[in-house]
């Protein structure tokens, strides 16, 4: 099961009714914050989560309205008697971004890694499941993240009968584990059925429709995608800016054939997304759009 909760849905500026961008999810116990903008404490607060457990944080890019809201969520872990290390992903210069705005929050009591996205897709591997970063196309250095948690097949007690594999490994089989005795080495692949379909979540915003985004939102579970204007008479702005408008995100979600489609990210000037809904709609029946905190479960299909 992965919980995924769009703290904020707002660009460029917050307003008393949208908080700035930010997305959290959360799966078996871990926590995994995707940009950070200003009023996301606010926002986490008002949903009832607790920043504590984050174990990664990774960051679009390095707009004020995606990163500004981090010196004071550190100080709240750090208040919170957090002494885990934590994980900050992001473009090439995080490193440098970070320490400029810890001048405001100097002291922590816990460690932070930084590692700096420098290839054109790049995987972080974490305990369950992983993180894909695909570069996008905005006016600096950007990224769009999946969070992909794989399954595996279900465990064959038949085969493992038929082998005479001790009961006492069958949970380290059924973990991925390969098991080594004086009967023999048995590994996974012996005892587990086709692997079954896990759960894809992929967030992008601030950027021009790629190739990128459609591959790697292909199939899923949740594309969270940018649409900063609802208005049809914003396409040149759209373009000019390196932003998109709600249409051509319904077009990128069904061309990818995902489940869902959530816009996000919405321009100071929007006020009423919901207006364009219908047409929206029209190009990709499954698409919503969002207010903060809207949250969704996900789970595999035949749990």
């Amino acid at each position: 099961m992965l919980d995924i909760c769009l703290l904020g849905t707002g660009g460029m500026m917050p307003l008393p009714y949208r908080w700035l961008t930010s997305m959290m999810a959360r799966y078996n116990g871990q926590s995994i914050l995707i940009d950070c903008g200003e009023g996301t404490q606010i926002a986490m607060k008002e949903k009832g989560w607790s920043p504590k457990p984050i174990n990664v944080i990774c960051f679009t890019h390095f707009h004020a309205d995606h990163i500004s809201g981090l010196p004071g969520m550190l100080l709240t872990m750090g208040n919170a008697e957090r002494t885990e290390p934590l994980l900050l992903v992001g473009p090439k210069g995080l490193a440098r971004v970070v320490s400029a705005l810890r001048v405001i929050a100097p002291e922590l009591p816990f460690e932070i890694n930084c590692l700096e996205l420098t290839e054109n897709e790049q995987t972080i591997s974490m305990d369950g499941f992983r993180i894909e970063a695909f570069k996008v196309n905005h006016n600096v250095i950007c990224y769009g993240y999946s969070i992909v948690i794989d399954r595996i097949g279900r465990f064959q007690v038949e085969k493992a009968m038929a082998l005479n594999i001790d009961r006492r490994y069958w949970s380290h089989l059924q973990k991925g584990e390969t098991i080594c005795t004086e009967e023999g080495t048995f590994t996974p692949e012996m005892v587990l059925g086709e692997a079954r379909k896990g759960l894809r979540a992929v967030y992008c915003t601030d950027t021009r429709p790629t190739e990128s985004i459609a591959a790697h939102a292909r199939g899923a579970d949740l594309f969270i995608c940018e649409g900063m204007y609802g208005e049809p008479d914003k396409q040149a702005k759209a373009k000019e800016n390196k932003h998109m408008t709600f249409y051509e995100a319904a077009e990128l979600a069904k061309r990818a054939d995902v489940q869902r489609l959530w816009l996000t990210h919405y321009s100071p000037s929007l006020n009423r997304p919901d207006e364009f809904l219908p047409a929206v709609k029209k190009i990709f029946p499954a698409a919503e759009t969002c207010r903060d905190g809207k949250t969704i479960e996900l789970i595999f299909e035949d749990s």
